[in-house]
């Protein structure tokens, strides 16, 4: 009669290594009506081979092998990455306390001695599964924290409505970048952009038609920025994007792009703006032409931000 443990243990490999079939027939008529899967290997170079491609959850290892033992063969096992925590019991005839310290050292996690009994066997095997799966239940809740703290992390530093990465990501980016640029000789660029009349925009069309406009330009900046460029929602209808190496000159042309891209964009009843086009305003500042500190650098770059909404709006100032 099957038991709900029997078939938990189809899904247990056990591999047994050993040069002498009978012995391996043995093990395999105690194990088998466990429900447990049993993998074989008639010498040390095969068992080495098989434990590193099936990955199985146990291994019966048998120390006197001719051309690879099993000291050599659970020695490797344990100082490879991908199997060094596979259980391994050592089945030996030996019985001197040299070759159990030997064993230990190589890494074996039990012994057990010729002719061994079908109880002992069994209650070795069980145990060492038992921590093996305690093991990987471990393992699996280690994954999910670290799983759950890469969302965490990456909520902290992303903007809910845009995707785009928040003003704390944006500042510790900045942060970043600049240092990297005084250590290098480089440049960084820093462009923060404002939308005309945004206010006139949700008050004739809502909210939720604003939000659509927000994550229109935040989609704009994304694809037209570089990968190890930043772009951020700096607040707001503002957007911020750090372009490292880059001059002052290089970073107008990307401003004027941006600004170009949005204003020849359809955005839903944007003919109602007071320009008629629903439309930007961008400041640049770079490093270091300009300022040599962080908070100077980005408040030229809004300073220069409201010059071009004072001028008229739809305009890029760098200068």
């Amino acid at each position: 009669m099957k038991t709900m443990d029997d078939s938990l243990n189809r899904n247990v490999k056990i591999l047994i290594v050993d040069d002498v079939s009978l012995n391996i027939q043995l093990q395999r008529t105690f194990l088998e009506p466990c429900g447990y899967t049993i993998l074989e290997a008639r010498n040390g170079e095969a068992g080495l081979e098989m434990a590193r491609q099936e990955l199985p959850d146990l291994v019966l290892l048998d120390v006197m092998m001719p051309k690879m033992n099993g000291f050599s063969v659970c020695q490797l096992l344990k100082n490879d990455e991908n199997t060094r925590f596979i259980p391994i019991i050592m089945v030996t005839a030996l019985n001197e306390l040299e070759d159990k310290i030997k064993g230990i050292e190589a890494g074996a996690d039990d012994f057990i001695h010729k002719p061994f009994n079908k109880l002992e066997l069994m209650a070795r095997v069980k145990s060492l599964l038992r921590i093996k799966q305690l093991h990987d239940q471990l393992q699996d809740k280690i994954q999910e924290l670290e799983h759950a703290q890469a969302q965490l992390r990456e909520l902290a530093i992303t903007d809910g409505l845009t995707a785009l990465y928040n003003y704390r990501y944006f500042h510790e980016t900045l942060i970043q970048e600049l240092e990297r640029a005084h250590r290098h000789g480089l440049k960084v660029s820093v462009v923060i952009l404002d939308i005309d009349y945004f206010k006139h925009y949700n008050d004739h069309n809502g909210h939720p038609a604003g939000n659509e406009v927000l994550s229109t330009i935040a989609r704009l900046l994304k694809a037209n920025i570089r990968k190890n460029d930043t772009a951020a929602r700096y607040g707001g209808e503002e957007f911020s994007v750090v372009l490292v190496e880059t001059d002052k000159d290089a970073a107008n042309l990307v401003a004027h792009k941006i600004k170009s891209l949005v204003e020849a964009y359809a955005f839903a009843n944007e003919e109602h703006q007071p320009a008629g086009k629903l439309t930007i305003s961008v400041g640049v500042a770079t490093y270091p032409d300009d300022f040599q500190n962080l908070d100077e650098l980005v408040k030229c770059a809004d300073r220069r931000l409201y010059k071009a909404k004072k001028n008229g709006r739809n305009l890029v100032v760098a200068e």
